[in-house]
């Protein structure tokens, strides 16, 4: 029976939020004040009257596998489609492909401020729920929304006016500089899409709905697969668009996948409200999503500066290098997706039960997501050292990339097994409000280490010397993660 808990409301309560400053609970960031703080968003004294959610109730690891198993499955969709869009473009000839590749940046740019945004808001509105403070949960959904609606605007602009400019800094080969930048200009002003399937999604996986975050993400995924080789190639009488029709076809699916996010919130999702009438932005609640968020915009960003560089680099050697840089993303988004679905199930029950002090609980989520994660990288290690030249036939690869791409794959995933302790660890500061340490470690892992690394082992002459820096600076995440996990543990976990 579900237990029905009666909450008033104290209009008085003030939390007092600094900024990043050693007068407050958590000396590290303002995030950690978050975490701690009592909530000051309810402007009206009321009583509500709520059943107790199910992060708070059901065995761990049933409800870990119920939260996060829908994830991984929509993950996995999303990472079959991304290599089945590569794919079909591999079929117009390796230029489409390494175009598509260069453009990879400005997307992960792109998924960095959705994500990140949506991790602050996830972070914010799973401990409003903890504490029973409903208010403060629909206050915190519509300034989400706000927010995706202002990035959107931001990245159609970035679109219109930059993409040329973009690709003629990596490249003078004019069919490449072309058809990114074709490709680029739709996906940027075309973004709102994604803003808004991301949030809806990330809306209904806060508040256990984790099935109804996988079908808009399977529907989304979908359309797009079956939409890819209709207007790419110009079948059933569509024109024959080619780079810009893998562009349009990802547009769609997302429009798809946020049109049916949008309707499961309002239709089905109850502890949340989304009705935007006299809405105003919130600044305060603003600050406290970014308070969180914008170390993890911040980390995924620097993602995109990472590969960047490294396109720089491996042109150096050949176009064909920075082709085969992005079928590894393409690929090795197959291994991680089941992680990240993993996290989008772990993250708002850390955060639930950090909100309702529940240390038990959150140790045992922690330490099952790492086992999970770990298993889940060693098959992936496995198939990448076993089969690498079968995957990359499936790109139409060359012989050149055959040979540079073979050896890349095997020496990348070596790191995998590493990575798999980093995600989990890196989500468990998110979810805990400790979100400038994740940013930390990007850094020293992607900027400090990987770039330089690359740089350096480039000067031996040899492109495959290159790929061994993913390794060198996974193992320098790893150590970061493990000291940091041992000073929020004994902070923010251990003192529960």
């Amino acid at each position: 029976m579900r237990e029905e808990v009666k909450i008033d409301v104290d209009l008085k309560r003030e939390g007092a939020v600094g900024a990043f400053s050693d007068g407050v609970v958590d000396p590290v960031s303002e995030a950690g004040v978050l975490a701690n703080t009592p909530l000051d968003d309810c402007k009206g004294g009321e009583s509500l009257v709520a059943p107790e959610n199910k992060m708070g109730v059901m065995p761990v690891r049933r409800l870990l596998v119920a939260m996060s198993l829908p994830m991984m499955i929509s993950m996995l969709v999303q990472a079959l489609y991304n290599i089945v869009d590569s794919i079909f473009v591999s079929n117009l000839s390796e230029n489409a492909l390494t175009a598509v590749s260069l453009a990879f940046p400005i997307q992960c740019l792109i998924i960095a401020f959705a994500v990140g945004t949506n991790v602050g808001l996830n972070a914010f509105l799973s401990k409003s729920l903890g504490e029973k403070n409903f208010k403060a949960a629909n206050k915190c959904a519509l300034n989400g929304l706000f927010l995706a609606a202002l990035s959107a605007i931001a990245f159609m602009l970035l679109g219109i006016f930059f993409s040329a400019a973009f690709f003629k800094s990596q490249t003078g080969i004019e069919e490449i500089s072309n058809y990114g930048t074709q490709y680029l200009s739709i996906v940027c002003i075309g973004s709102v899409a994604l803003f808004m399937q991301i949030l809806f999604e990330r809306l209904l996986a806060s508040t256990g709905m984790s099935l109804g975050s996988m079908i808009s993400q399977i529907a989304g995924a979908a359309t797009n697969i079956i939409l890819d080789p209709i207007m790419i190639f110009g079948l059933f009488g569509f024109p024959r668009m080619e780079v810009a029709g893998a562009a349009l076809a990802t547009v769609i699916g997302q429009l798809v996948g946020a049109s049916i996010g949008l309707a499961l919130n309002l239709r089905l999702n109850k502890q949340i409200s989304l009705n935007i009438k006299g809405f105003r932005p919130d600044w305060s609640i603003i600050r406290k999503i970014y308070a969180v968020g914008l170390p993890s915009i911040l980390m995924q960003a620097v993602g995109s500066v990472m590969t960047y560089g490294l396109n720089l680099i491996l042109i150096s050697f050949t176009e064909t290098a920075a082709a085969v840089l992005g079928v590894y993303f393409k690929l090795q988004s197959f291994v991680f997706m089941p992680v990240f679905g993993l996290n989008n199930g772990m993250v708002p029950i850390i955060a639930y039960n950090f909100g309702a002090r529940n240390k038990k609980r959150i140790v045992e989520t922690m330490r099952l997501s790492i086992l999970y994660a770990l298993v889940i990288m060693a098959a992936g290690t496995a198939v990448f050292e076993v089969i690498p030249e079968r995957m990359l036939t499936l790109f139409n690869a060359s012989d050149q990339m055959m040979e540079i791409g073979i050896p890349a794959l095997r020496i990348v995933a070596v790191h995998f097994v590493f990575a798999a302790f980093c995600i989990i660890v890196i989500s468990v500061f998110q979810a805990l409000g400790n979100g400038v340490e994740t940013l930390y470690i990007s850094i020293a892992r992607q900027i400090v280490i990987l770039l330089p690394a690359a740089w350096l082992l480039s000067l031996t002459g040899s492109v495959g010397a290159v790929w061994w820096a993913f390794p060198i600076s996974e193992a320098v995440s790893l150590a970061l993660c493990i000291w940091f996990l041992k000073r929020i543990y004994g902070r923010k976990i251990k003192v529960l």
